[in-house]
């Protein structure tokens, strides 16, 4: 009965552990296509879907995509915004009186900060 019980376990255990690399926020690139996995929705997405699930999700506003910071008097805490460059685009988030890319705020993988406009957006 007790190394049923072990053996039990330990098959708990092991189920219970997440997949490699299907924790929130992780990417994975083949083939060229970036997907990140996002934990609520049980499903790997392309960057910009994970990033309009994670602005929603914050509640505050959404700033138009644009090539230019929405007025510095107008935003607040957790806003967010797609700027957009040549390189293609990255969620900022105000955060502490200044946009940051939304990736240094939430801490997902740290290939967020190699994707798209990103790697620029303080040029």
């Amino acid at each position: 009965m007790k190394r049923l019980l072990i053996i039990l376990l330990g098959c708990w255990c092991t189920l219970a552990q997440a997949q490699p690399g299907d924790h929130h926020g992780q990417i994975k690139v083949e083939q060229a296509q970036w997907q990140v996995w996002n934990q609520s929705l049980s499903r790997w997405d392309s960057v910009e879907a994970f990033w309009d699930h994670e602005a929603a999700a914050l509640g505050s506003v959404r700033w138009p995509s644009s090539r230019d910071y929405p007025p510095y008097d107008q935003v607040q805490e957790h806003d967010t915004f797609l700027v957009q460059l040549d390189s293609g685009v990255c969620l900022m988030e105000f955060f502490h009186s200044r946009w940051r890319r939304a990736n240094d705020v939430r801490r997902w993988d740290p290939a967020f900060n190699d994707y798209g406009a990103c790697p620029r957006v303080f040029d």
